[in-house]
C-alpha cells in the first residue's frame, strides 16, 4: 500500500501531477482544489489511496489524511467508485460535503457531476451516523451547552447543519441561559 507520496511536481494534467520521488515518477489523481494549488517543480506531499484493479493500479492524492478518509468513507458506498469519489471532492470541500451528508442535502449532492438523485439518496443512507455533522461550522465539537442548543434547534426542524450554523454565529459574549441562546439563534434564522 502507497500511503505517501512525497516529490516534485515533473508535469501536471487535466487531473493528475507527476511526482518525482528520487528517480521515480509517481502519476497521483488529485481533487481540483489541490491540483489547482500545485504548479511544475513545487516540492509536494500528498496522502494517497492506492486502487488496484484487473488492469490497473491507480494513485489517488489527498491534501491531508482527514480527506483520504473521507474519500474512503465515500468509495464504502455501493454505487461510489473512485472518480465519483473524486468528483465530489472537487466539487464540494470536505466540510460542505460532510455538511451535506449529515443533513441530508440531497439536492445539493446531486448537482456534483455523476450523482443522480438516486446515488444522493443512497450516499446520505448508507453514511448516516458515520459523518458527524457537530462541530463542523465552527471546525471544533461543541460545548455541552451548544450541543443542548443543536438538540432543540434539530427538534424545531432545522438541519443539523442549519443548527451548528446558527451556533457558530452566536457571539461569545453571549449569556448563558438556553432561552437566550435560543432566541439569538432564532434571529439567525429570521425568526424573531
Amino acid at each position: 500500500m502507497i500511503a505517501l507520496v512525497s516529490g516534485t511536481v515533473v508535469a501536471t494534467g487535466s487531473d493528475y501531477v507527476i511526482i518525482d520521488t528520487n528517480g521515480v515518477g509517481y502519476l497521483v489523481h488529485l481533487p481540483k482544489p489541490a491540483l489547482s494549488a500545485v504548479n511544475d517543480g513545487d516540492a509536494v506531499r500528498f496522502f494517497t489511496s492506492l486502487i488496484v484493479r484487473e488492469d490497473s493500479l491507480t494513485l489517488y492524492g489527498f491534501a491531508n489524511w482527514a480527506q483520504r478518509l473521507l474519500f474512503d468513507q465515500l468509495l464504502a458506498v455501493s454505487g461510489i467508485g473512485p472518480k465519483v469519489a473524486m468528483s465530489l471532492l472537487s466539487s464540494l470541500s470536505p466540510d460542505d460535503l460532510k455538511t451535506a451528508l449529515a443533513s441530508g442535502d440531497v439536492v445539493r449532492l446531486s448537482k456534483v457531476p455523476g450523482i443522480g438523485r438516486k446515488t444522493a439518496e443512497r450516499m446520505v443512507l448508507e453514511l448516516k451516523g458515520k459523518i458527524d455533522p457537530r462541530g463542523l461550522m465552527a471546525g471544533a465539537a461543541p460545548s455541552s451547552r451548544d450541543s443542548d442548543l443543536i438538540d432543540v434547534l434539530t427538534g424545531l426542524g432545522y438541519s443539523a447543519a442549519e443548527a451548528n450554523a446558527a451556533v457558530a454565529n452566536i457571539p461569545a459574549d453571549a449569556p448563558d441561559s438556553i432561552d437566550d441562546r435560543i432566541r439569538l439563534a432564532l434571529r439567525y434564522f429570521g425568526g424573531l
